[in-house]
This record gives structure tokens, C-alpha cells and sequence, in this order.
């Protein structure tokens, strides 16, 4: 049975990247959210109910059948809200966990300004369509702080989550964050 390792943090944060370099160290399979965003944005409203329900509908069916599969494991990208109905979103991430053999949450932080510079970034831009709309993308991003709080308090997720890490990735590569993931869950 493979392990699920979930990548949490506000927008631009570098979760994607993070996720790309630690699958490329660990082996596992990447899944970050834009995969279902992008799909569902094209047919749902973005801000729509429906959109979020189809979104979490698809991204529990891959987990589901991919912890049937003979893979070392997947990372998975999410923006999870501490400051909404915590049971709600525990809820949803703990019904992805189950399918799987070991769960782990990184928590990735960094201040507003690298996460604006983060989001204009080539890497972000080639595999987040929607992001490519930089007003747009800009404007969500600054909106998002008012109405979600996407990283926690000290001491909060530890918690909700059992094997968890928060890093404050402003100055550290990817590559470097990745490593420390890998070694703190020895994967």
C-alpha cells in the first residue's frame, strides 16, 4: 500500500515545486491540485459550489484507486483552511488519508512578498493555466488572505495532523526542502 504525502500552504507558496523536486528524490507520483483545478475551471465557475464538489469528487476517486496500486506513494498539493469549519476540512483530507499506508503533511510558509514574486514564476505559469492571468491571479491571491487562513498558529496542526512538518521555505530551494521532507519522514 503506497503513502500519501500532503503539501500545504497559502497560494505561491511553492508547494507544486516542492512536490516536483521531493517526487523526483522519493520516487512517488505528483499530484498537485491544478491537475483538477484546471479540468474543473473549464467546465464549472470557479467560485461556484459545484466546482468544488467535482474538484473533491475526482481527487478522492484518483486517491482511492491509486492506493490500490503497487507505487512507493503520491504527493498531493492543497490549500487547507485553517480559519473555515476545521471539521469540514479534516474531514475531506482524512477520507483521502485512509486509502493509504502513512500519511504526512508538510506545511510550507513564506511572507506575502515572495509569494507575490513566486507567483509570476515560468514553473508556476506552464502548469497553472489559470494563474497565467496575473491580474486575476495576483488579485485572488491577495483576496484569498482575507477570506482563508492558510497556514496555522503554532501548535495548531500538530493537532489535526500526526506526521507533520511546517517549513518556512523563503529562502530555502526546493530541492533543499525536499531533502529535509524526505529525511524527517525517512522516505
Amino acid at each position: 500500500m503506497p503513502n500519501f504525502i500532503m503539501i500545504i500552504g497559502p497560494q505561491a507558496v511553492g508547494k507544486m515545486t516542492v512536490g516536483q523536486e521531493l517526487a523526483k528524490i522519493t520516487g512517488y507520483k505528483l499530484f498537485h491540485n491544478h491537475m483538477t483545478v484546471e479540468m474543473c475551471r473549464l467546465i464549472f465557475d470557479y467560485d461556484k459550489e459545484v466546482f468544488l464538489k467535482m474538484n473533491s469528487i475526482i481527487r478522492y476517486e484518483v486517491f482511492k484507486e491509486f492506493s490500490k496500486s503497487e507505487e512507493k506513494g503520491i504527493i498531493s498539493t492543497v490549500c487547507f483552511d485553517f480559519g473555515k469549519d476545521l471539521e469540514l476540512e479534516k474531514k475531506e483530507t482524512s477520507s483521502w488519508m485512509k486509502f493509504f499506508k502513512e500519511s504526512y503533511v508538510v506545511e510550507l510558509e513564506a511572507p506575502l512578498e515572495e509569494r507575490l514574486r513566486r507567483n509570476k514564476t515560468e514553473n508556476r505559469l506552464k502548469y497553472k493555466e489559470s494563474k497565467r492571468n496575473l491580474e486575476w491571479s495576483e488579485n485572488d491571491l491577495l483576496t484569498s488572505m482575507v477570506k482563508h487562513k492558510f497556514n496555522s498558529d503554532p501548535g495548531e496542526a500538530e493537532k489535526i495532523f500526526k506526521n507533520y512538518i511546517k517549513i518556512n521555505n523563503e529562502k530555502i530551494p526546493a530541492e533543499k526542502v525536499a531533502e529535509i521532507i524526505k529525511e524527517k519522514f525517512n522516505l
